[in-house]
């Protein structure tokens, strides 16, 4: 690579950074709904790979069943949410108690007398300016959900003309247009194993530490276990997060924190250790095998950029671009940087794009 094709790429991948901060309001519902809709037509691949007998689901019941499926999941999930919030509005002045006794003894052992209670505190909050805020947050929210919707919808409809669009962007020789299938495919195939992987792994650490807070008593357990499932997508960050949101939560549920804090956090750092770090790389395998340092890197500039959804997206983005980068010479050892091994022969097409000859 010359000075000059340097220079270009670097100035392209800055104008593009510059883009996605600047269109973030407008970008981020277009991504929402991008990921929504695979998320829809995955789930409709495998509803339509069901059978016995040989009989197979037809493409447009398979997409009925995965459209509902999801619309049924994100009904539970909202009602599930709303009925937690009541709980705590109702638990609110226990969890105060504790927490005000809680604050005393940290205090008192810190050497502090005047010790402020959580009514003096609460006073210095301006809560018509939070109500103000959250107020718009949920009205902000509330457009950009019918706005996905729309998204979801059309690109649901236009989904079956993707392919076409695709071999008129490329060029008519064939041969080019089976190496750009080729290439979509494995991009596709490895984003399926990702979400598939992923999503099960979560289950298990999701299931495994509802029935540790079960077991030891804490309250929103199924929340909880819920937000440990969904938090599971986020690298590193996602896993600690699950960890001490419930760990936190005994400290102000119970009258003797300590065993019950001290349970949580070891059961359910246990179980995010095994299965984050001995389960997960084996079962993705190496076509996923991105490196650690690039991972934390993607999640820093992705979560600083889109914020929690950047980084839920931060991995899928990363394995999209190591496998696309390994396709051409000029790229490829990015490809190898992002690596996590430095072996990206695996990812590379028989015939790489920009190597490939000229059409008669």
């Amino acid at each position: 690579m010359n000075l000059l094709s340097f220079s270009l790429y670097t100035a392209i991948a800055g104008f593009t950074l510059y883009l996605l901060i600047v269109g973030k309001a407008l970008i981020l519902p277009i991504v929402v709904a991008v990921v929504f809709w695979y998320l829809i037509a995955t789930l409709a691949r495998t509803y339509s790979q069901l059978g016995t007998w040989g009989f197979r689901l037809p493409g447009w019941l398979a997409m009925t069943f995965a459209v509902l499926t999801f619309v049924a999941l994100l009904v539970a999930f909202v009602d599930l949410t709303r009925n937690n919030v009541e709980q705590v509005v109702a638990a609110a002045p226990a969890y105060q108690a504790n927490l005000e006794k809680l604050l005393n003894q940290a205090l008192a052992f810190l050497g502090i007398q005047e010790v402020p209670t959580v009514d003096q505190l609460r006073k210095q909050i301006d809560l018509g300016n939070i109500a103000g805020q959250l107020a718009a947050g949920l009205a902000s929210f509330a457009g950009n959900v019918g706005i996905i919707l729309i998204y979801v919808v059309f690109l649901l409809v236009e989904q079956k003309s993707f392919g076409t669009k695709i071999e008129v962007l490329v060029d008519s020789d064939p041969a080019r247009i089976a190496r750009v299938r080729r290439i979509l495919d494995r991009v596709n195939a490895d984003v399926r194993t990702y979400i598939w992987v992923k999503t099960l792994l979560s289950l298990a650490t999701g299931g495994i530490s509802y029935l540790v807070m079960i077991a030891v008593g804490v309250d929103l357990a199924e929340f909880w276990a819920v937000l440990i499932f969904l938090l599971n997508f986020i690298p590193t960050i996602g896993s600690i997060l699950g960890i001490v949101f419930p760990a936190l939560l005994t400290l102000v549920q119970f009258d003797d924190p300590l065993t019950p804090f001290l349970i949580v956090s070891i059961l359910l750092g246990a179980t995010q250790l095994v299965i984050g770090n001995v389960v997960e790389p084996k079962m993705m395998g190496r076509s996923l095998s991105i490196s650690p340092v690039v991972i934390l890197i993607s999640l820093a500039v992705w979560g600083s950029i889109w914020g929690v959804i950047g980084m839920f997206l931060s991995v899928p983005i990363m394995v999209i671009a190591m496998i696309v980068m390994a396709q051409f010479k000029a790229t490829r050892p990015i490809a190898i940087l992002l690596s996590s091994d430095g072996n990206v022969s695996h990812l590379e097409d028989e015939e790489p794009l920009d190597e490939a000859p000229a059409s008669a």
